[in-house]
């Protein structure tokens, strides 16, 4: 630990995410110093010692082979997968693929009801607020992350170079070539024969091979679809398996195009009458007809020469045979074009092939009709939606390497895995199927444990366990919630006569209570309100009238003498906002405003 601390954070960044971070998967180590294995004097445990130093160097022999094996590999296979990235460009202008790589994208990062791709949990609501910030703000995921699911499934990799701040931790991102990036993986330099290999190279790193610049781990965003042991340590392209037939789809489609355009157009036999012309004679006699139908004598009036112009109305492809029988019908016949130009079965076939290896339903890439009233393509078919869970979570692999990162750069290395993060499921097909079986499993319990003439088929206990899959732990779990359950219930039954007043309509009753006759002027046993007056009698929800003076008396009723406070029936968050003490007598103002008005004329006069 001390020497942790004096190290940069760049330092223990590299040690989180070197070669000894996962789980200490370091080489195998062995000794053969006869001073360690000469330490006891009993012989047995000696060549215990010795043979378990042998089996270790052997071990470490084989793990150094292995290694080799990997880097060869890898080199072999750049080479094809710079190949592979070429037809994955190609690829991109055949209109089916390219809508299948836009619906991957499309359907893995669909927003939820907040507007937002990713959902970030956790208990501590600062860590949230910090991945929020990152993802939304820094890194604008709503943008790029569909751009990156889609780079992703055409090439399988996708590159993100981080942009890293010792203090503020990772302020953005920046797209990298797919094609320039190599990926050394640990193992790649291989320890041989126990030669120690340099501490820098035993690590995972990535190179960009163009700009000669190498990268940490962490300092690159490796998305890849693993799919496909032989590519590693690189991702497998969900174009990858229809490379073969896209190409088999192209040569078809030019076949078709050549054969329509060669086969398609009307010819026609021209049928010339030579008699009893010499044979020698009627070739050239023939050849100088096609040619008068085929070509005009043009003379030019600038030069005088003449000139032997295609005639436009005649086809090049006519045939000109000689007849002897002057009785021969139709002397110009026409033959019809190619007839069977509606038969593409063949070009159906490859794009059914085509269509299997993408992985999506034909109906959802050629747009030909509604399919589905609109519905996302992930709740119609369950199979295309495992598609996209497996993108979902090639994608959330990588996230949730960038918000460690992020972490710990802020300082919160204790906090690393207390977030959860994960994409919008666009389909609800999965969900439903889950529902669907544990309906069915709790239709089968309660048929389990109803009696039957007094007698249960099974217990609850062994229905739980053998139905629902509960273990021990998790039935005696169940019981201990119910009876806590219904501990809670029993106590909610009796909240009326626990909670006799919870005070939350107080401020209404002091409102209204003592002026029509609410539950408070009742409760306190005061005299009700007069009925209303009025010449129709009844109750007519009308306000009472004010009291006044004796009739008879010398004063009658004035509008001074209302009161009008009766009128200001609103409600209002505080009693004391409103009483009879406080009350602003308006009139009193309303009678000031002539002084007010006649000393402001004597102050302008002035």
């Amino acid at each position: 630990m001390e020497n942790n601390k004096n190290l940069t954070v760049w330092q223990r960044l590299t040690h989180a995410f070197g070669p000894n971070s996962l789980l200490n998967q370091d080489y195998p180590t062995y000794s053969f110093d006869k001073k360690e294995l000469l330490k006891t004097t009993s012989k047995d445990e000696y060549e215990k010692e010795k043979l378990q130093a042998q089996q270790t160097f052997y071990l470490t022999n084989q793990w150094a082979k292995i290694e080799t094996n990997l880097y060869s590999q890898a080199i072999y296979y750049e080479p094809t997968r710079l190949a592979s990235f070429y037809d994955y460009e190609s690829m991109e202008y055949t209109p089916e693929i390219s809508a299948a790589l836009d619906i991957y994208g499309e359907e893995s990062t669909t927003v939820d009801q907040n507007g937002f791709m990713l959902q970030i949990y956790s208990e501590s609501k600062r860590i949230k607020s910090v991945l929020t910030d990152l993802f939304n703000n820094s890194l604008d995921l709503n943008t790029n992350l569909p751009m990156w699911v889609r780079n992703t499934c055409k090439y399988g990799d996708n590159f993100v170079y981080l942009k890293l701040d010792s203090e503020k931790g990772i302020v953005g991102c920046m797209q990298l070539p797919n094609i320039e990036i190599e990926r050394l993986e640990r193992g790649m330099a291989a320890k041989i024969n126990n030669v120690e290999e340099p501490g820098h190279s035993r690590g995972l790193r990535f190179q960009w091979k163009v700009k000669d610049m190498e990268f940490n781990s962490w300092e690159i965003a490796h998305f890849r679809l693993l799919g496909d042991d032989r590519k590693l340590p690189y991702g497998t392209s969900m174009l990858e398996k229809a490379r073969r037939i896209w190409k088999q789809l192209l040569l078809s489609e030019d076949a078709m195009l050549i054969y329509r355009t060669s086969r398609a157009p009307e010819r026609r036999v021209f049928k010339i009458f030579v008699g009893n012309m010499d044979d020698k004679d009627v070739e050239p006699y023939v050849q100088r007809v096609a040619n008068k139908f085929k070509r005009d004598q043009i003379v030019d009036s600038k030069t005088g020469n003449v000139d032997m112009r295609y005639n436009q109305m005649a086809v090049d492809q006519d045939y000109f045979i000689p007849v002897r029988d002057p009785a021969a019908p139709n002397p110009i016949e026409t033959l019809a074009g190619a007839q069977n130009l509606g038969e593409i079965a063949d070009i159906e076939y490859i794009q059914k092939k085509l269509l299997t290896a993408l992985r999506v339903p034909k109906a959802f890439l050629g747009f030909e009709e509604p399919v589905g009233e609109g519905k996302n393509l992930s709740l119609m078919d369950i199979r295309f939606a495992r598609t996209i869970n497996r993108i979902q979570k090639c994608m959330i692999a990588e996230l949730n390497k960038i918000a460690i990162i992020h972490l710990f750069l802020l300082g919160f290395e204790d906090e690393l895995s207390n977030f959860t993060l994960s994409l919008a499921n666009p389909s609800t097909q999965a969900d439903l199927l889950k529902v669907e079986a544990w309906k069915e499993k709790v239709t089968l319990y309660k048929e389990a444990v109803t009696a039957v003439e007094g007698i249960a088929p099974t217990s609850v206990t062994w229905a739980k366990k053998h139905i629902l899959g509960f273990s021990d732990e998790e039935i005696k779990l169940d019981l201990q919630q119910q009876r806590v359950e219904k501990a809670v219930g029993a106590e909610l039954t009796n909240t009326a006569t626990i909670i006799t007043h919870t005070g939350i309509f107080d401020n209404i009753d002091n409102l209204y209570g003592s002026k029509s006759g609410g539950t408070q002027t009742a409760a306190a046993g005061a005299t009700p309100p007069p009925p209303p007056g009025g010449d129709m009698g009844g109750d007519m929800g009308m306000p009472a009238p004010p009291p006044g003076p004796e009739p008879g008396g010398d004063a009658g009723i004035t509008p001074e003498s209302i009161d009008k406070r009766d009128n200001l029936k609103i409600l209002i968050e505080s009693e004391t906002m409103y009483n009879d003490e406080e009350f602003i007598d308006l009139s009193k103002g309303k009678n000031n405003l002539g002084d007010i008005e006649i000393q402001l004329n004597k102050l302008l006069g002035d």
